[in-house]
């Protein structure tokens, strides 16, 4: 089951909104929210205050526009000829990043809102900072100037100082244009480059955006699966697949329905060279044994006193292992935890 609090969700905007205050806070909601679910998400953020939402995909942006009518949304990933109708049809605003994308919205029927991706350095998305005044020229309504931080995580890196600058020296060219540049680590920046609207994604689901540090964010998904088996083995005995964890004691495990087609990775697999991921078994820690299969996943319950688990609940995400801690145990990241929940999960919102 994957419980997620939505409470929670909200709780994390309004710190993040006063953080950064006076400059508006938006909300990213791409992958279907971080994959708590953009039509559950969307809402509860505006609750809570926020207007202004970004998406990826314009398919996105109509899922937010069907359940926030006035809300202002951008869509990401550039512009592409097929979604154009899209955009105008449903009020979405693209984030042009290219010459090209800027001659399409520019033969549009009206001059309609968009935003101006200037890349700084991420060599991904965004026009060259040496563009921006070719753009400033052409008949587009950039309401917004933007650019993405390539390592905001790391507050001592000289990236972040050479980025503000870069973007710092073209903002004039387009004068009336609001600015955005913090994603979610860079709210935390010493530098505080807030600009007008910042745009946190991970932060608001939970995830740390100052990693090293205490996360200062709210757990927002809880995902727990039901213990269906318990068996006991024998020192020298072997589990899982190609039998690579090996038993160093007399070992109570416990084989819980969730597996990789659920979204647990399969790198978070246990092996006699490696710790893989743990689960919350009755207040107790208890580590995977062996390797993650396709809707089982082993456990060891030696240490959990109950002598009956059948039917008890194992706990993979929550208070006491977040997402990043299981990205890491899966040699990955808590973006990837998040995004790949699965959709065979019984999902319950409260809050």
């Amino acid at each position: 089951m994957l419980t997620i609090d939505l409470g929670a969700l909200a709780a994390n905007w309004r710190a993040l909104a006063a953080r950064v205050a006076p400059a508006e806070c938006g909300a990213v909601v791409k992958a279907d929210a971080y994959g708590i679910g953009i039509e559950a998400a969307a809402p509860a953020l505006a609750k809570a205050g926020c207007t202004t939402f970004f998406v990826a995909h314009a398919s996105e942006g109509v899922r937010v526009r069907t359940v926030l009518p006035r809300a202002t949304i951008y869509v990401l990933n550039g512009l592409l000829p097929a979604s154009l109708p899209l955009l105008i049809e449903h009020d979405l605003r693209p984030v042009l990043g290219s010459l090209e994308d800027a001659a399409l919205w520019a033969k549009a029927k009206r001059l309609r809102p968009c935003a101006l991706h200037v890349d700084t350095g991420m060599n991904r998305l965004g026009v060259a900072p040496g563009d921006v005044a070719a753009l400033a020229r052409m008949p587009l309504a950039v309401d917004l100037l933007m650019t993405h931080f390539v390592s905001s995580e790391d507050a001592q890196d000289p990236f972040n100082d050479m980025q503000i600058a870069r973007f710092g020296a073209i903002r004039g060219q387009l004068p009336h244009a609001r600015t955005s540049l913090a994603n979610s680590s860079g709210l935390f920046l010493p530098q505080k480059p807030f600009g007008d609207l910042v745009r946190p994604g991970y932060a608001l689901y939970g995830g740390n955006p100052t990693p090293g540090l205490p996360n200062p964010m709210r757990a927002v998904v809880r995902l727990e699966a039901p213990i269906l088996q318990t068996r006991v083995i024998e020192a020298g005995a072997r589990v899982g697949y190609n039998a690579q964890w090996t038993a160093h004691r007399r070992t109570r495990l416990a084989t819980i329905g969730i597996g990789y087609a659920d979204g647990l990775p399969r790198a978070a697999m246990a092996t006699d060279d490696r710790v893989g991921g743990e689960a919350m078994v009755a207040g107790v820690r208890c580590p995977f044994a062996g390797r993650v299969s396709m809707d089982l996943t082993v456990i060891d319950v030696t240490d959990v006193p109950e002598p009956d688990l059948k039917g008890a609940s194992a706990c993979l995400l929550g208070e006491d292992i977040g997402i990043d801690e299981l990205g890491l145990r899966a040699a990955t990241i808590g973006y990837e935890i998040l995004t790949r929940l699965g959709a065979r999960y019984h999902r319950v919102y409260v809050g």
